[in-house]
């Protein structure tokens, strides 16, 4: 007995960061949601007694006091209700912010219908300010969260300890992804795989704790709060259903991580059959609808941006002109949308004859056969340059090939015909969208990184495509372009 009161005592324990996080963001989804609600009450009657009559015969009466107060209750429940804290949401992903959306939108929506069936003259402004500015602020109070939660993780707190439980091939795969992704909340600690001949070998620096059969002594030991189930042979339906019961029965959190690599939540959709849980994968589709909807997006958004940013357009245009010889825009052959070349435009911050020198360039540090020709301390690029590159403003022209339709704001990184000569049948596929100015590459470490880590990224993101994640994306770039890195 009291082996199991320290097990469950260590188990809650670990856990404990998850349910303080949760508290966190309930303490501040009651602020955001009252701060809001009575701001919207006072901007729209101030301190006035107002009330709320019901028209057809009812008898209803009721100050706007009142109906702030259900309004701000009702709202709790609607964001309780859709589990906008749950741990297996909160911290990463989208999912969060959607729920929270869809707990706002779906609130609303039922007021409007009470409103409607009871002939209720409600004031719209009093609705629609509330919900706005409360989804807005909620959402941005729940970002600020995370960059917190990211913080405390980098520093060694608030991750689960996860063990990683399959072949070593597959554990290995795994291991490699979680390792890579920032934000995943998890630690691995170690490792379980079938011990035969070199098998104690780390994967991946993790060490291998023991065998199938030692998992809840190496639960208990390396006080582990996830088990991830990677996969094996020898861990067949009745294993699994085994294991299953042994870590509920001590709290532990069981995650089966399926042979999918880089597929997107909204393309995965579980059915149960007979009892067996089925995962349909719908395919990328970038046609019809989709595709228009992107197209205007980006017209709407370039036009705009072109507007605003005149005055700077302007400026460089100048600096440019002032810092060497040659012409201000300089055109450079890009491979597009299903292979075909365009002129993607930039502001020249090199020499006027640099193209001449790169192929001596790349033969000097050696690099003249391997992919992203990349020019280490380019000594072709003018002083201006460097200082445009370094914010990116060298690429406000392609402002331009986004209106005409040559390029798209958020896309797979725009290469040259020799680097797509090098691609595999895989990397093709990155060529069924159009490029852009932006995408995960210039949000997750531009020149810094390495040609493969390039194409996985541009592959995930033409594989997930969304409208979401180009806003997400979008916004990210504004970030990376503040804080330059790996621009040049």
């Amino acid at each position: 007995m009291a082996v199991t009161d320290r097990r469950t005592i260590g188990t809650t324990r670990r856990k404990s960061w998850q349910r303080a996080f949760a508290v966190r963001l309930f303490a501040t989804d009651a602020l955001v949601v009252s701060c809001v609600v009575y701001g919207s009450q006072l901007l729209w009657f101030g301190f006035a007694p107002v009330e709320l009559v019901a028209e057809g015969g009812l008898d209803l009466r009721a100050s706007y006091l009142a109906v702030s107060v259900v309004l701000v209750v009702s709202w709790m429940v609607m964001l309780d209700v859709f589990a906008t804290r749950d741990h297996k949401v909160i911290g990463s992903g989208t999912l969060e912010y959607k729920r929270v959306a869809d707990a706002t939108v779906r609130l609303f929506g039922s007021f409007a219908i009470v409103a409607y069936l009871f002939k209720l003259e409600v004031a719209r402004g009093y609705f629609l300010t509330a919900l706005p500015i409360g989804l807005i602020v909620l959402v941005l109070s729940r970002w600020s969260w995370r960059q917190w939660l990211r913080k405390q993780q980098k520093a060694g707190g608030y991750l689960s300890r996860a063990l990683l439980m399959g072949e070593r091939l597959k554990a290995t795969h795994v291991a490699k992804t979680i390792m890579r992704a920032q934000g995943s909340g998890l630690l691995l600690v170690g490792a379980l795989s079938q011990l035969d001949g070199h098998s104690r070998r780390p994967i991946q620096g993790i060490p291998i704790l023991g065998g199938y059969d030692e998992l809840i002594r190496v639960v208990d030991e390396s006080q582990a709060d996830t088990v991830i189930l990677t996969g094996a042979d020898e861990i067949n339906p009745e294993v699994m259903r085994r294991v299953g019961w042994e870590l509920d029965a001590r709290d532990i959190e069981l995650i089966v991580a399926p042979a999918l690599t880089d597929v997107a939540g909204p393309r995965i959709h579980a059915r149960p059959v007979a009892g067996l849980p089925l995962i349909h994968v719908s395919y990328p589709a970038f046609e019809g609808a989709r595709r228009w909807t992107k197209r205007s997006f980006d017209i709407v958004a370039s036009s705009l941006l072109i507007l605003l940013s005149s005055p700077v357009l302007i400026g460089v245009a100048i600096a440019v002109k002032r810092s060497s010889p040659g012409d201000i825009i300089y055109r450079q052959v890009r491979v597009g949308r299903t292979g075909e070349a365009f002129g993607m435009l930039k502001f020249r911050s090199m020499v006027q004859d640099a193209d001449d020198q790169l192929e001596s360039l790349l033969d000097a540090q050696g690099t003249s056969d391997t992919p992203l020709f990349k020019v280490t301390n380019d000594p072709r690029i003018t002083s201006v340059g460097l200082f445009i590159r370094k914010f990116s403003l060298d690429e406000l022209p392609q402002l331009f090939n986004v209106l005409i339709g040559d390029m798209s704001l958020v896309g797979p990184r725009p290469q040259r015909a020799a680097e797509v000569a090098l691609y595999d049948d895989a990397a093709h596929r990155r060529l069924i969208m159009k490029p852009g100015m932006s995408g995960l590459w210039q949000v997750s470490g531009r020149s810094n990184l390495s040609w493969e880590d390039s194409i996985r990224l541009d592959l995930y993101y033409v594989e997930n495509w969304s409208m979401t994640a180009d806003i997400q994306i979008l916004w990210r770039t504004f970030r990376a372009v503040a804080h330059p890195e790996g621009a040049v």
